[in-house]
């Protein structure tokens, strides 16, 4: 008997503020740069895109693109998204 798998997604388990601000403060800890935009990304969806996309102040389809794995956000775009998730980003 074969075994039927469908693909984790994490997006659909981050369901409030805290659970996705718990997310991203480990991708942040454990992961690179790259790891972190895809975080910001699955973030995002969690939250909602379009939602997202407004507070930040910048279009749903950029942000679709600038979140891509072929995207390469500015600092201020990263920025604005994090913000827009109830985040900040600190130096410590």
């Amino acid at each position: 008997m074969k075994v039927k798998t469908k693909p984790f997604d994490i997006a659909k388990h981050l369901n409030t503020p805290e659970e996705i601000r718990g997310f991203l403060q480990e991708v942040a800890a454990t992961g690179d740069e790259s790891d972190f935009i895809h975080a910001l990304s699955t973030a995002a969806r969690a939250a909602g895109m379009t939602e997202v996309a407004k507070k930040a102040g910048v279009t749903r389809a950029s942000l679709y693109k600038s979140l891509s794995e072929d995207g390469n956000p500015k600092f201020i775009t990263v920025s604005k998204v994090a913000k827009a998730l109830g985040c900040k980003i600190a130096v410590t």
